[in-house]
């Protein structure tokens, strides 16, 4: 492991002792080769007290292939976490706050309405912790992250499709009411983006730490990783762009037209009704039927230089292009952030540094739109290589 400064530099032993015993001819080859080295804010260690200490610390990855030439384009792969998305962060976030607290006894019940990323990273947060954990989800999302939550443990509420976002808060905000249950609320605690500004933000900070940095790319669910990261990047660095991404069917920030909000159970911050103007679109865990709070709390502090509106279909082909051109498996709410990115990329100047987040994997979407194109049977070119041998192939 090689220091520079507080950064870490993960190199294999060998190359480390070719770099330092290296003769002039052979140094441009080892130099080549460290350039493909990670650098990190902080070295993974290699055994974990739980799995919740495996949160964080998240690579970031250069685009290849897809970026436009003179414009260097980054992303932070999410996925690496423990339960494959940035959800994870929050679900020990909201615990962990609970905890602190004494609202979450041992052995206690949380509840929460999800799309289903957080409810997955609650569901292995509670089952680490002992506690149980009750989702609540709209039928419109994919039906594998049921199963995941349910493998985990949990429990799942299922909602009709047409009553959203809303739909699934408001059971939860009543099954947590009837039963005394406690009420996770992603989309209002504080908990949220506070944990996203003393972790993903430092860490994209730390990253970039004597290097440049022009523009930071997300999109919003809770608002979470936008208002709290970007705290913290425009604190420490306030001279990068950040754009805010939102789906071009659900134009709910672009509309200027504030949320409607009411109080339960004692706070105020829900949403108190869909917001006029959203429209069901395939971006899966952007942009509820609403503004959550904690998004909203982001926008009145300005934290965004521009908001870009980008379409369902192109999220998903450039999903598909990460997968295919770049080996960068994430979600259609991936292809969509790196689509948005590429479109600041178009338009930044020569020599520009842009950074996009990915929220999860290409895993969560095996019944969605993201793979209506992707056969499970053989194509007839790939039988035909299968029958060019011997061994005999499977006949669908």
């Amino acid at each position: 492991r090689l220091g520079l400064g507080a950064r870490r530099w993960f190199c294999a032993s060998p190359l480390q002792v070719m770099m330092q015993r290296a003769t002039c001819g052979a140094r441009a080859q080892v130099a080549a080769a460290a350039a493909r080295c990670v650098s990190t804010s902080a070295p993974r260690r290699a055994v974990f007290a739980d799995v919740t200490a495996a949160i964080g610390n998240t690579p970031v990855i250069k685009v290849n292939r897809l970026a436009p030439a003179g414009v260097n384009l980054y992303l932070k792969c999410e996925y690496f976490n423990p339960c494959s998305s940035v959800k994870d962060r929050l679900a020990k976030a909201i615990i962990e706050d609970a905890e602190r607290r004494g609202v979450l006894k041992p052995g206690g019940t949380v509840v929460e309405a999800t799309s289903g990323n957080t409810g997955i990273a609650l569901a292995m947060v509670c089952a680490q912790r002992g506690y149980s954990f009750v989702a609540v989800m709209a039928a419109s999302f994919s039906v594998e992250r049921r199963k995941i939550m349910r493998a985990l443990g949990a429990k799942v509420i299922v909602t009709p499709a047409p009553l959203g976002g809303t739909g699934m808060v408001k059971k939860a905000e009543e099954l947590a009411e009837k039963h005394g249950w406690y009420l996770a609320r992603q989309f209002e605690t504080e908990a949220n983006p506070a944990f996203h500004e003393k972790t993903t933000g430092p860490e994209i900070v730390k990253d970039f730490e004597g290097r440049r940095l022009d523009y930071w790319v997300t999109g919003y669910g809770t608002g979470g990783t936008f208002t709290g990261a970007g705290r913290a990047i425009k604190k420490e660095r306030p001279g990068v762009k950040i754009v805010l991404s939102e789906p071009e069917k659900a134009p709910m920030v672009t509309s200027g037209e504030k949320q409607t909000r009411k109080e339960v159970l004692g706070e105020y911050g829900a949403p108190a009704e869909k917001h006029s103007k959203w429209e069901p679109h395939p971006i899966q865990g952007w942009a509820p039927n609403f503004i959550p709070l904690v998004a909203e709390k982001g926008l009145e502090a300005k934290l965004h230089d521009e908001v870009k509106l980008v379409g369902g279909d192109i999220a998903i082909q450039t999903a598909l292009d990460l997968a295919q051109k770049e080996g960068i498996f994430c979600g259609i709410s991936g292809g969509a952030t790196v689509a948005t990115a590429l479109e600041v990329c178009r338009s930044a100047p020569k020599g520009s540094v842009v950074l996009a987040m990915i929220p999860d994997t290409a895993e969560r979407y095996m019944s969605t739109p993201l793979f209506a194109g992707v056969p499970a049977e053989m194509s007839v070119e790939e039988q035909e290589i299968g029958n060019s041998t011997e061994t005999a192939i499977h006949a669908a």
